[in-house]
């Protein structure tokens, strides 16, 4: 019923009995040389897929560590937006204007006299979600900035000097806030 396929090929007339033989003989002799050396019948054919599959288990955890760093990604975004949601300061709408720099160019910000005040002495920061910007107290930043450093903000730096007791115009300080 089932015919090898050296049967059915020379039924076929695509090989003649000289051809089978000579298969037949190679196909022994490498079996009785694998048996007196003790060596395993390497296939290419086990091989080859062998490393195909070997290469796509790699690309696989590639992708999936890929996919992984993305989801972690957004769930700190989503993290950083929270908070921002849960701890900002409503911004008042005011007369004095506030400078601050965003991508190399310097904005203008409408505020209340107090903000004004808070922000120039680094008690407020800016930060922005979309182009919607929100007003943070500095703890509420520094807990963002620990989670994501590429993030938006403005801070004033409070800078505290210590006059030196020879200057003779220790006694005339300069406001942060003055406009010119």
């Amino acid at each position: 019923m089932a015919n090898s396929l050296q049967d059915q090929l020379l039924k076929a007339g695509l090989v003649n009995k000289k051809q089978v033989n000579q298969t037949n003989k190679a196909k022994a002799k490498k079996s009785k040389q694998a048996r007196k050396h003790k060596t395993e019948d390497v296939d290419e054919n086990k091989i080859a897929a062998q490393q195909a599959q070997q290469e796509r288990a790699d690309r696989d955890r590639a992708l999936n560590a890929q996919r992984e760093e993305v989801r972690e990604q957004k769930a700190l975004q989503a993290q950083i937006k929270q908070i921002i949601q849960h701890v900002k300061v409503p911004r008042e709408e005011g007369d004095i204007a506030y400078n601050y720099v965003r991508d190399s160019k310097v904005k203008t910000l409408y505020v209340s006299p107090k903000q004004q005040e808070h922000l120039s002495r680094g008690l407020l920061a800016i930060t922005a979600i979309d182009d919607e910007l929100f007003f943070l107290p500095k703890k509420a930043l520094e807990k963002i900035l620990s989670r994501d450093e590429g993030w938006f903000h403005h801070l004033a730096e409070s800078e505290v000097e210590v006059a030196d007791e020879d200057d003779p115009y220790k006694d005339f300080v300069i406001p942060d806030d003055l406009m010119w």
